[in-house]
């Protein structure tokens, strides 16, 4: 158990990245929280696998996370098949319930378009309950 804050676990989630998968995680983070500053930083799934956990973001359920995988960034939406601003997914497109984008090497973070997409997801699970 980490005496570590969520927000801290994933400074360290983000630490722990080297070159375009930092920037990455830094520009979806920064993205993510200007479309919903009341969205709630957890850290789920630690697993031998993954000790440092999977970064989510969460308000009235989870909304999205951005999980490191070896050669892509991938910024999962956990509605993201009832979502209508569908154009960025690019992985994942066959479930019934996900869809998330893959970022690579020399992939740039169109902020504008990820909060977009973070609004549209918060939304969707705020007209939900």
């Amino acid at each position: 158990m980490s005496d570590k804050s969520d927000s801290e676990q994933i400074d360290d989630i983000i630490a722990q990245q080297t070159g375009w998968k930092h920037d990455v995680l830094v520009a979806l983070r920064a993205a993510i929280m200007a479309a919903d500053p009341a969205a709630v930083e957890v850290v789920k799934y630690k697993k031998p696998s993954k000790p440092e956990g999977v970064a989510f973001w969460t308000h009235g359920g989870d909304v999205c996370f951005a999980d490191v995988l070896k050669s892509a960034v991938r910024l999962t939406f956990a509605r993201g098949a009832r979502m209508k601003s569908n154009d960025l997914f690019n992985t994942r497109l066959d479930s019934k319930v996900v869809r998330s984008i893959d970022y690579f090497d020399g992939d740039h973070v169109d902020e504008a378009a990820v909060k977009a997409l973070v609004a549209e997801a918060v939304q969707l699970n705020v007209a939900t309950r």
